[in-house]
């Protein structure tokens, strides 16, 4: 339904109710506020289709080293990333059973990767994987891939044949970038945790694995969650004692380590002498996406920043970092790497919504779900794909522009931005928990 008739539609029956008893106004008013339901309907349907399409820009035919049908962000990037592949692959399998195989071929194509160490990069084409900044281990999502292909998929016998794989990347991550003294982890320099510039971090190659951060931990407690749901689904029963017991405690050296009741906020924390690293932005807040605190500590965190207009708020979404932030920032940038020091990113407002609904501010969450689709809809409707992120304060879309894009010519993003259809849902129809890891 197109706007003005949506107006015309209020202001009708809106007339029409103060001509009635006053007994019947609020009965009315509900139904004059129903006249709004189908214009969000038409958004879904209109972005349902888009997403239809453009999907099948970020599926790639196994080609190569990649010996399964593999994902990408599409548009700028060619290749097979950690953190993008797993939301790609969400997103498919949570709308499609039979989309599930993307999932699983995402999971196969990382973990035959691994060498005999556990490790594998975070990145991967088809003719190898691609060590980059260093050894680039991937991010902590190979576990909870598993996971969700199988729970949206066809059960999870297909993973024994890998399970053993998926420990030794776990070992891996234990053997590298864990702190023995906190019992927690860090990434090597912040471009690893794919929120690129993140202030809460360092690129400084000279600092690598120096800060105990949020949102690492975060993931990797979901990938112990996985893993020990994944060994109950196998048989496996010691393995899931030693999962749940590893999740446990990491769950307690964060609240430990990383939550600061005072501030009532998670902050980062460098290793060597423990200082605290009081910025306020997007990492701060996954923990809250496990749902970490107890209800009344997430509440009070989510009320004084994630909702306040003066940190996270933003007209278009929630931001990346704190308006109040001397970093922030909007600017386009996509070379030596992305910016997350201001800009709305989608799968980081998946994050944040899911956060909103596991503490209760679902009508909060929903309107944020709402305000992104005209963005998303004008940069198809517009450039006939998407960008990567978008302003805070204008909803304009950023990078990567024509100028930025291979021979100049603008090549687009698809990838998890495609999240956007799972927020929209949950605002409509509340179906919001597709990445649910409870135990």
């Amino acid at each position: 339904m197109k706007k003005p008739r949506i107006i015309f539609g209020i202001m009708l029956s809106l007339l029409f109710i103060f001509s009635k008893p006053s007994s019947t106004i609020a009965q009315d008013v509900s139904m004059a506020a129903a006249y709004q339901e189908p214009a969000e309907q038409q958004m879904l349907v209109e972005l349902t289709a888009a997403f239809d399409t453009l999907k099948l820009h970020s599926i790639r035919p196994a080609e190569g080293y990649l010996k399964y049908d593999y994902l990408i962000p599409a548009g700028f990037y060619k290749q097979m990333w950690d953190w993008d592949g797993f939301f790609i692959g969400c997103y498919l399998a949570s709308h499609k059973t039979e989309d599930s195989k993307y999932l699983k071929g995402w999971v196969l194509n990382f973990v035959n990767s691994a060498d005999k160490n556990g490790y594998v990069p975070g990145c991967i084409t088809t003719k190898g994987p691609r060590p980059i900044f260093g050894k680039f281990a991937m991010k902590p999502f190979l576990s909870q891939g598993a996971y969700f292909a199988s729970l949206y998929g066809d059960g999870f016998s297909w993973i024994a044949p890998v399970y053993d794989k998926l420990k030794k990347v776990l070992d891996y991550r234990e053997q590298t970038q864990y702190d023995k003294k906190y019992g927690l982890f860090f990434w090597d320099i912040a471009i690893q945790s794919g929120a690129d510039n993140n202030p809460a971090l360092t690129n400084d190659t000279n600092d690598r694995s120096a800060i105990l951060a949020a949102d690492i931990n975060t993931f990797q407690l979901r990938e112990y969650i996985s893993m020990m749901k994944i060994a109950g689904k196998l048989g496996k029963t010691n393995d899931v004692k030693k999962y749940r017991s590893k999740a446990d405690t990491l769950k307690a050296r964060m609240l430990k380590y990383l939550w600061f009741p005072d501030d009532k906020s998670f902050f980062n924390v460098r290793r060597d002498n423990g200082m605290v690293i009081k910025r306020v932005t997007y990492s701060n807040f996954v923990p809250l996406f496990q749902g970490i605190l107890p209800r009344q500590d997430g509440q009070a965190m989510i009320k004084r920043y994630l909702l306040a207009k003066e940190y996270m708020l933003a007209k278009f979404g929630l931001r990346s970092l704190s308006a109040k932030d001397p970093a922030y920032n909007n600017d386009c940038i996509i070379i030596p790497y992305s910016n997350w020091q201001g800009p709305i990113w989608i799968n980081a407002n998946y994050m944040y919504t899911i956060a909103l609904i596991r503490y209760g501010y679902h009508a909060e969450a929903s309107e944020i779900a709402k305000k992104l689709v005209p963005i998303l809809l004008k940069d198809i409707k517009n450039n006939h794909s998407m960008h990567e992120c978008y302003d805070a304060d204008t909803g304009e879309p950023l990078a990567p522009t024509a100028a930025q894009s291979p021979n100049g010519i603008f090549t687009g993003f698809v990838g998890w931005n495609m999240l956007e259809q799972n927020m929209l849902e949950g605002a409509l129809t509340d179906k919001w928990m597709m990445l649910e890891l409870n135990y």
